[in-house]
């Protein structure tokens, strides 16, 4: 084993967090407030290599490994979580492509996101299936040289914004996840229909609403892998993302953390600074022991991937490991700032509320451990 980063990685990584402190942290409160996409920071973002992380070398992409990507969104995170879920956005729309798509279908929709800004969203939940994802209603129906998809889609990142669409719908909803099949649909295609963007929580500068496709005529070679393939590239992706959401959590994590050692070395109760008394040195000490132990999961995800050996249960691991931290994190940099911490003028209220997404998008805690026992289960 090998826990040291190389020397690119922490350029890498130094270059993502300068970034992260000087574009994105002064101004994430401002487009929180605002609910507002920070195009102009996205495009600085690309313009440092810093988006479409998934992206090979061959199709025009910068070639990063997935530890790098791990790296990178870590450091994004850490400078809004927001912002970073935007970017994040795109690497789960075009990992499709790079998993499933053919080197035709991957020179045409990946080349483009190399040459300019632009934007994709990944279009798997509806309003009745978030966590039975193989119960989609969708409908992707032949019809001579092209394919017309119909239905509704929920929480959609970037939906508002996007130039290109992967959406997953059904040739046969009797066979569930067996006749699921994913399709690429350009932005500007007829029948797309997009919904009021959503009042969040968290995460409120990304864009996130509904779509609705209706009778959207798509041609053939835009299917990914074939009819009936889209729910094993839908869990390829999501192999390879859910530990990139991780990633996000323990730089948010890391994020709290720092300002409340801050915080608790400024403040002053009883004659001395909150981090002379025990009980805030223990909390603080937890912070960090939780965080080290989610960004280890991490690393191990990310080297699964990188080996060519995807694990799935590790990478499940990652998610619920870090997506749990960070909320017990978050919530206890609020209680260290006390009545400050509850006070939209401190950074950790803003952490509080978007640690909580990272529980719910991209496979809930919950399903996570589901997928976990099935996979102890199944070496019984």
């Amino acid at each position: 084993m090998n826990f040291e980063l190389s020397t690119e990685q922490k350029e890498i990584y130094e270059m993502a967090m300068k970034f992260a402190k000087n574009e994105m942290m002064p101004k994430a409160m401002e487009y929180d407030e605002k609910a507002q996409m920070p195009m102009e920071i996205l495009q600085k973002a690309w313009e440092l290599g810093l988006v479409n992380t998934c992206i090979p070398a061959v199709y025009g992409g910068a070639g990063f490994s997935t530890q790098d990507a791990m790296i990178i969104t870590e450091a994004l995170a850490y400078g809004c979580l927001g912002m970073n879920t935007a970017i994040m956005a795109n690497d789960l729309a075009l990992l499709p492509i790079v998993i499933g798509g053919s080197d035709e279908q991957k020179k045409r929709f990946l080349t483009p996101f190399t040459e300019s800004y632009k934007i994709a969203a990944f279009c798997l939940t509806e309003p009745g299936n978030g966590s039975d994802a193989a119960g989609i209603k969708t409908t992707i129906k032949e019809d001579g040289d092209h394919y017309i998809v119909n239905g509704n889609k929920m929480w959609i990142t970037n939906a508002g914004y996007a130039d290109l669409f992967v959406v997953y719908g059904t040739n046969d909803p009797s066979q569930k996840h067996k006749g699921i099949t994913a399709i690429v649909i350009d932005g500007k295609t007829e029948g797309i229909e997009l919904g009021e963007k959503e009042n969040k929580m968290g995460h409120r500068c990304s864009d996130t609403r509904a779509v609705t496709f209706n009778n959207v005529r798509v041609p053939k070679e835009n299917i990914l892998g074939g009819v009936g393939e889209g729910w094993k590239i839908a869990m390829k992706t999501l192999n390879h993302s859910r530990p990139m959401v991780a990633s996000s959590a323990v730089g948010g994590a890391q994020c709290a953390m720092d300002h409340a050692v801050k915080y608790a070395g400024e403040r002053i109760q009883f004659g001395v600074p909150l981090a002379k008394h025990q009980a805030i040195q223990m909390m603080i000490a937890d912070m960090g022991i939780e965080i080290e132990a989610a960004r280890l999961l991490v690393q191990k995800a990310a080297w699964y991937l990188d080996q060519g050996k995807p694990n799935p249960e590790v990478s499940s691991y990652s998610k619920a490991k870090a997506a749990d931290m960070f909320m017990d994190v978050a919530s206890d940099a609020v209680q260290i700032f006390g009545g400050y911490g509850y006070s939209k003028e401190y950074p950790v209220e803003k952490l509080m509320r978007d640690a909580k997404l990272i529980q719910i998008y991209e496979g809930t805690s919950q399903i996570q451990r589901l997928v976990i026992a099935k996979e102890i289960f199944s070496r019984s």
